[in-house]
């Protein structure tokens, strides 16, 4: 009798949402009490085949801190997908244990199939949206098929469009035309259904019909017998800039624009060894003189690279003409001795100083020293010099406390606005360093502790995850393939060739022994090279880190803005791409180093808290309830007119992003649950 009351109960249910037409919005039906509203869990449910759209949807709720359970149809063990397993009842309410469902296509357990049909009859009873992730074009999906007015084919380097309904919907945050990468002319990177919409289906993303005429869908709802359903009838990756572009709007579709978690587009670059000059690619020898391992070169009568008064007066004109603030990592201690060297005056300390507010400043230490084991240079590769009694010789507490102190100091007494907290050692040194040093400095979280050093640069490509170093954490950098050791497009189409291209082309042939390496099919131009090849490449790169929710800053050298100013097309293309996908409600947030160490350090809490089962979410109706450990820091994202529940009233949640809003919050004063109501 129990469970004959909890069907007819969900049927009422269903049957209420259906015909107040709410279902799409999720949010209930106004005038109805809470106790006749299901309770749906902040969830999502994920139907995994191992195919590369599940896994990218999948990649994107991780991102963005969204709570899933992964079914996996290669488990014999899996769990079946029955009424119990998707729903039940808490305290007497009817409860919906997933908010969204993400298949690997529309039918995955075989239509008609007793899974297939629990969950349709899920979807329907709760009002539960589902995401096929990868189908073709046939009237089950409200589709025609290709052969009736579409196409089927290779997608690389087309160009689709977000439709007036998708720019009104989930995809408000687009400007609306992107094209298909196309990265390698002989590979097939994209292949997809562009198909006419049939009776309920509406078009989120249309591509011209090659050879045809009018539009054929790649994406769009498709609403039917009281279930809505995102088919996506192109394939892809997680990678891939199409999907980034794209994956916000679909999770958003997915939650009905209600979930845990939040995803914004971050773009941060770091400006090291300011004030201090690099050395200079040698053409010849094809090192840098004054490395240890440059044969032959001791970098006597070379030119160091060094910013002039000229550039540094660029880069702020820069900064105001594209709305982006630059991180100054510098060694003051460096400058002051290139200023001894030279007469004693230093034009391009004048000018940066001169316009010292323009700029957010990062501590790089005094002289930019190696703050790890003392170097033993007398082996290429280097090794770490030892004792007496053979244990590794470190640099000092007191040596590296100075470096720090020395630097902090001299912007102090210069009114240079600088946080105290943020420190980029030089080549991130006094962090371990595999093969040679596999430990940090000993010393490092000590001094550290001295000056009061909160957020330390690494480097992504050798440690990407966060960690402590001491009472520290780390905030991993994206080094960006500007070399240090260029100052002009020349040069670094020389330098590139010697890392990127065989020993026959004249090479080094590392490319051919590295497996993580590709070698160019020949030499680049040395004079159009950059421009037309590493540019592009690099600013694809960091874009790809840009729209893929990845906060972590991006670093080059004060050698880049000098001479050529190697890295401001690379800037500019990653911001001119930028701006022509997404709209004005969607900036790029460009944070300081502190920023996005909290931001990471607060994503890995969430994650820990997620992964032990500590936090509880649902929304009944318009009011969404979180409960978490207490002082974890929660992240929401809601529609725009949702208000943050107080002991007394109400007070307007999040800040504006992308059309939604968001944030990282707690609950009130007095509350041990964040309670947010929705419009």
């Amino acid at each position: 009798m129990a469970h004959s009351a909890h069907a007819n109960r969900c049927r009422t249910t269903a049957a209420a949402l259906t015909a107040a037409g709410l279902m799409a919005l999720g949010l209930g039906t106004p005038g109805a009490s809470a106790a006749e509203q299901p309770r749906i869990d902040l969830k999502v449910l994920v139907v995994d085949n191992g195919d590369s759209p599940v896994q990218a949807i999948t990649a994107q709720l991780e991102s963005t801190g969204i709570p899933y359970t992964t079914v996996d149809l290669t488990d014999a063990n899996r769990p079946t997908i029955t009424q119990a397993f998707l729903s039940d009842t808490v305290n007497g309410t009817p409860r919906a244990k997933y908010q969204g469902v993400v298949l690997p296509n529309e039918a995955p357990f075989g239509a008609g199939s007793a899974e297939q049909t629990a969950l349709e009859a899920y979807e329907r009873t709760y009002g539960i949206p589902q995401v096929d992730a990868y189908t073709w074009a046939h009237p089950e999906v409200g589709l025609d098929y290709t052969s009736q007015g579409g196409w089927a084919g290779t997608l690389d380097g087309r160009d689709a469009s977000v439709t007036a309904a998708g720019k009104a919907g989930p995809f408000g945050y687009l400007d609306g035309a992107f094209t298909f990468e196309n990265n390698d002319t002989s590979v097939q990177e994209a292949y997809g259904f562009a198909a006419k919409p049939r009776e309920g289906f509406t078009s989120y993303v249309d591509l011209p019909v090659p050879a045809g005429e009018g539009n054929g869908s790649l994406l769009g709802e498709y609403a039917h017998d009281g279930r809505r359903e995102l088919v996506v009838t192109f394939a892809y990756n997680q990678h891939q800039e199409q999907f980034r572009v794209l994956a916000r709007g679909i999770v958003e579709w997915l939650t009905q624009g209600v979930h845990l978690g939040r995803s914004r587009n971050y773009f941060a670059v770091h400006v090291d060894d300011v004030f201090a000059p690099d050395s200079r690619w040698d053409t010849e020898r094809n090192c840098t003189p004054g490395d240890f391992d440059c044969v032959g070169g001791d970098g006597e009568g070379t030119t160091p690279i060094r910013m002039t008064a000229a550039d540094a007066q660029y880069a702020t004109q820069w900064q105001r003409e594209h709305g982006f603030t630059l991180d100054m990592v510098y060694n003051a201690g460096s400058g002051e001795e290139w200023k001894s060297e030279n007469g004693g005056t230093d034009p391009l300390a004048d000018r940066l100083l001169a316009d010292k507010d323009e700029y957010r400043w990062i501590n790089h230490t005094y002289t930019h020293p190696y703050l790890g084991c003392v170097q033993d240079t007398t082996t290429v590769p280097w090794s770490c010099a030892k004792n007496a009694d053979g244990s590794t010789r470190y640099m000092s507490r007191a040596d590296i406390s100075a470096e720090i102190a020395d630097n902090h100091d001299w912007a102090l007494a210069h009114g240079v606005p600088v946080d105290r907290s943020e420190l980029v050692t030089g080549e991130h040194s006094g962090l371990r360093t595999t093969p040679q040093q596999p430990d940090d400095n000993p010393n490092l979280a000590g001094a550290l502790a001295d000056n009061g050093i909160q957020w330390i640069a690494s480097d992504n490509s050798r440690e990407p995850g966060q960690r402590a170093v001491g009472g520290a954490l780390t905030v991993p950098r994206h080094p960006m393939n500007v070399y240090y050791n260029v100052g002009t497009e020349a040069e670094m189409a020389d330098e590139y060739n010697w890392i990127y291209t065989s020993a026959a082309d004249g090479g080094s042939g590392v490319c051919e022994s590295d497996p993580s390496s590709t070698c160019l099919d020949e030499p680049l131009d040395a004079v159009t090279g950059y421009d037309e090849y590493i540019v592009p490449r690099e600013a694809r790169t960091a874009l790809s880190h840009v729209v893929g929710n990845d906060p972590r800053p991006h670093y080059a050298h004060q050698s880049n803005l000098a001479e050529d100013r190697t890295l401001y097309p690379v800037m500019e293309r990653v911001l001119a791409d930028y701006a022509a996908l997404f709209a004005g409600n969607t900036p790029v947030e460009n944070l300081a180093q502190r920023a996005i160490g909290t931001e990471l350090q607060r994503r890995a809490a969430w994650r820990t808290a997620l992964q032990n089962g500590q936090v509880t979410a649902y929304r009944i109706g318009t009011t969404v309830t979180v409960t978490a450990p207490s002082g974890t820091q929660i992240p929401v994202t809601a529609p725009e007119g949702t208000q943050k529940q107080l002991l007394i009233g109400t007070t307007t949640f999040g800040t504006p992003y992308a059309g939604a809003r968001s944030a990282w919050t707690t609950p009130a004063a007095l509350q041990t649950a964040l309670t947010l109501k929705l419009p």
